[in-house]
């Protein structure tokens, strides 16, 4: 008897059920009591911190969240490692789930939409060029995109370095609002002293950040115009 349909259900009930479990469940306020908690850990915060937000990323659990968290509890620069490392590794684990376990069925499905089909195409001839585009302008959510990826022709290396370098900007944007954000609200409550110069800085850096951000973004979709990965949209 061919097993393939029973896989197919199997994995569309288990991606449902996450998604409303996601919805339904307080992950959120999970999430920011998490971020309190793990501020009291130390060094080793960064790796297990790391290793949540890459089964967060695998779960489809708002990552954003975790991210902006990163920036309160370790500051910019290891807070961008945090996120970076997770990131990258739960977009490799689902990149992998759907090419080993689930790529037959989920690739009959997708392969009758049109943007998918737009993307797998494009991928075939360009590679981890047009998944590092994808990255800086996403067509389609980041959790989901992991395990569209698995179906394409991408080689899984490729797609890991150009996923971890693309999605550096953003990373950096979301841990930036939070460091901020907790300076700020430090200043603001008394317990620390800033002198105006540093607010300064800090302005202009986020402002640079943001800046770049959208820079970025705007050259990433003028590319994919250029590929015709968007017309299917």
């Amino acid at each position: 008897m061919n097993q393939f349909p029973w896989k197919w259900i199997g994995l569309a009930a288990a991606v449902v059920a996450l998604i409303v479990a996601a919805r339904l469940l307080p992950v959120a306020d999970w999430l920011r009591e998490f971020n309190e908690w793990i501020g009291g850990v130390g060094p080793v915060g960064i790796v297990i911190y790391a290793a949540v937000y890459a089964l967060a990323t695998v779960l489809f659990a708002p990552g954003w969240i975790l991210t902006v968290g990163a920036g309160i509890v370790f500051g910019l620069v290891w807070g961008t490692v945090a996120v970076s490392l997770g990131s990258t590794t739960g977009a490799a684990l689902a990149f992998l789930i759907a090419r080993y376990l689930a790529r037959d069925a989920v690739s009959a499905r997708m392969g009758k939409k049109e943007k998918f089909a737009a993307i797998d195409r494009a991928i075939g001839e360009q590679g981890w060029k047009i998944v590092a585009l994808l990255r800086l302008s996403p067509l389609v959510p980041f959790n989901l995109s992991n395990y569209l990826y698995g179906l394409t022709a991408v080689k899984f290396w490729p797609y890991v370095l150009a996923s971890w370098i693309a999605m550096l900007p953003g990373t950096v944007l979301y841990v930036y609002l939070g460091y901020a954000g907790k300076a700020g609200l430090e200043a603001a409550t008394g317990a620390t002293q800033r002198s105006p110069l540093e607010y300064v800085f800090m302005a202009v850096g986020l402002a640079a950040t943001i800046a770049v951000t959208v820079y970025v973004t705007r050259l990433a979709k003028q590319a994919l115009k250029q590929s015709e990965v968007i017309q299917a949209k």
